[in-house]
């Protein structure tokens, strides 16, 4: 009897400790993490953007220096760097086919002119008889005729002989301002053909500074920027320059636009093809920058986060980007003045979550 006693004893206090255990205080749900951050407040500013382009120097004007005509080459008198003046010589051609063709021309002329001389001479016998009646007037027209087609060929003559001569000034060719030699194209002994390029010369009436420029920037640059130019490798030495001339079709391999800038006072050691640096500063339509750290990505899309500063908690916003580089966004749509953005903790957010701004940036 005390063992069945007991027994079921034992049996209520185990049924009882699992109804005991069940009267227990459920744990606290932990409380929701507040994330530190922080933020900056979204102003529209008009940006002064400072561009800066790498170019080269070149002459304002380059001449190619070519003959008029075809030949052998027999001297060159410059080379590479050579300074040249007004009237000097630069290359010669074997002038012996065009002197010969002068003294043809000479022997023709000289010719002619004695011609000339007999048709007057019989002409003024004709027009002395005509007077007196001692002849016809059909011998005296024959002797006018003749007279005519002789001073004709004098004419004619005369002609030939200043092309003979010009011909033969054209196997020298001559400098018509002074400048440096850049390039030849051709060395003694070689046979040229009329036109081909013999040699260039950078004339020194002008520098310019060569610069290829994006579509982007020229649409931005007013008509009267002025350019700051000065030598890549010395800053110390600089030009101010205008735009002199934009090329009207972009490269078809980089997409840019090749830009003169007209250099004024250009010191010398800008030489040619000197590589320098043109800076200009552009003032752009109001903008709305934000720092780079700010850019998240939401859909597959450039976001920001938003703070609520009533119930300060945040909330994903997509954005369209105008350009950035590695510290600045610039933001095209998306944002407007006066908004808070998260700049600092964005990879550890969601949307909804309560923060704690650790102060502002501006």
């Amino acid at each position: 009897m005390r063992r069945v006693r007991a027994l079921c004893a034992l049996c209520g206090f185990l049924m009882a400790g699992p109804m005991l255990a069940g009267c227990r205080d459920e744990p606290e749900e932990a409380a929701p993490l507040i994330r530190p951050v922080r933020t900056v407040t979204v102003e529209e500013r008009k940006l002064g953007d400072s561009v800066s382009l790498t170019g080269h120097v070149e002459a304002e004007n380059q001449v190619s220096f070519a003959f008029r005509l075809g030949g052998r080459v027999i001297e060159r008198l410059v080379n590479v760097g050579d300074p040249v003046e007004p009237g000097q010589i630069l290359a010669k051609l074997d002038p012996q086919n065009e002197v010969s063709a002068l003294r043809t021309a000479q022997a023709n002329l000289v010719a002619a002119e004695g011609q000339l001389v007999k048709t007057r001479n019989a002409f003024e016998r004709q027009e002395a008889l005509l007077r007196q009646g001692f002849t016809t007037r059909a011998q005296y027209d024959a002797a006018q005729q003749a007279m005519r087609a002789a001073q004709s060929q004098v004419d004619s003559s005369q002609a030939q002989l200043d092309n003979a001569e010009d011909r033969v000034g054209f196997t020298e060719l001559h400098a018509d301002a002074a400048g440096n030699v850049t390039a030849v194209g051709v060395e003694p002994g070689e046979v040229v053909q009329a036109g081909q390029m013999v040699l260039q010369v950078a004339r020194q009436d002008g520098r310019d500074a060569i610069f290829d420029v994006p579509a982007q920037f020229l649409r931005q640059a007013p008509d009267t920027v002025v350019v700051e130019v000065a030598l890549t490798d010395d800053p110390a030495v600089k030009a101010k320059g205008r735009v002199r001339e934009v090329a009207p079709q972009a490269d078809p391999t980089t997409r840019t636009f090749r830009v003169r800038v007209g250099l004024s006072d250009t010191p010398a050691a800008m030489r040619l093809g000197s590589t320098v640096t043109g800076r200009v500063t552009v003032d752009s339509s109001p903008e709305i920058a934000i720092p780079a750290t700010a850019l998240t990505k939401f859909n597959r899309q450039p976001a920001v986060w938003i703070v609520d500063q009533e119930k300060k908690t945040v909330s994903t916003r997509n954005v369209e980007v105008l350009r950035f580089d590695p510290a600045t966004v610039i933001i095209a749509q998306g944002l407007n003045p006066g908004e808070v953005v998260v700049t600092a903790g964005v990879q550890a957010l969601h949307d909804g979550q309560e923060v704690r701004l650790l102060g502002s940036t501006q």
